[in-house]
């Protein structure tokens, strides 16, 4: 027994105080803001709370203003992991097949990673300015005096919500990008040259030894940033805020939603909201990791 506390003893104590946070800080708090989803707190000055069951998660999906969020959820989730995914892998193509200078590419691409998404929302904001014609400014300026009036564009504030949420993901694309070209040039990197030989001297075309033979060693990388971005989309919420504020219907989604709801005082209605997001995360992640760790089992 005192051999046994000596051998994982000093490791529990070292894991302790994390354990002790992690407990408190995050599952903690989110059983509190579950538990407080099932109340009837919808103001502040509300002091005990009565328990109503799932009755804010039924009226959630019942309001237009919360749908509608989900579907800018969606589309841009969509927007946003495709053109991240293009640009990562083009990118990432690019640099495999060597250039010159290409510590220097890599650090450009890299980058826009390394500003908050709040700055970032506060450039983009302005470059993105939806005025035109003598107000024009940011973007739509610049086409201004080259004289491309056809690519004036009233970005977010108007046209369908295609074009209004693309508007919202390019940003987001031109920031992730970069990481997500770094994963796959590391995938590329990773693989064994004497499979590259070996597709060659078989007489397999640049095409072909891409097609069948390096882009299926890629899959679990692409499977991480399909992960990853669709992770990252759900937390949009700084990047939406500096560009369009927190009161723009036409780009509103969950956490924006939430963040006006508890303003307001609703804590009941914006922990409901904090744990569809929480749900729709753990759809995400789960068969990921449920994934790598049968993969890891195997090997």
């Amino acid at each position: 027994m005192h051999g046994r506390i000596r051998t994982w003893g000093p490791g529990a104590l070292v894991l302790l105080p994390t354990v002790l946070l992690l407990g408190y800080f995050v599952y903690g708090l989110i059983a509190w803001t579950f538990n407080t989803s099932l109340t009837d707190r919808h103001t502040a000055r509300k002091g005990s709370a009565d328990y109503v069951g799932f009755e804010n998660y039924t009226n959630l999906f019942h309001e237009d203003r919360f749908l509608n969020s989900l579907k800018n959820l969606g589309v841009l989730t969509v927007l946003f992991i495709v053109g991240t995914l293009i640009f990562g892998l083009v990118w990432a193509l690019l640099l495999e097949k060597g250039v010159t200078g290409e510590g220097v590419f890599r650090s450009i691409f890299l980058f826009p990673m390394a500003i908050s998404m709040i700055a970032s929302g506060v450039v983009w904001g302005w470059l993105l300015n939806p005025s035109q014609g003598d107000d024009a400014r940011g973007l739509n300026r610049l086409f201004e005096l080259l004289q491309l009036h056809f690519l004036e564009n009233a970005w977010w504030t108007a046209g369908s919500r295609w074009t209004t949420m693309a508007s919202i993901a390019l940003p987001a694309v031109w920031q992730l990008s970069g990481y997500i070209m770094a994963l796959f040039l590391a995938g590329f990197r990773g693989i064994p040259p004497e499979l590259r030989e070996a597709a060659r001297v078989d007489g397999a075309s640049e095409f072909k030894l891409y097609r069948h033979v390096l882009f299926p060693q890629l899959s679990p990388i692409a499977l991480s940033a399909l992960i990853i971005l669709g992770h990252m989309s759900l937390k949009l919420f700084d990047l939406i805020y500096a560009i369009t504020g927190p009161n723009q219907f036409r780009t509103e989604v969950p956490s924006i939603l939430m963040w006006n709801t508890l303003l307001r005082g609703d804590q009941a209605k914006a922990a409901a909201i904090a744990i569809v997001m929480l749900a729709v995360v753990a759809v995400l992640v789960i068969p990921y990791v449920a994934y790598t760790v049968r993969q890891e089992t195997n090997e």
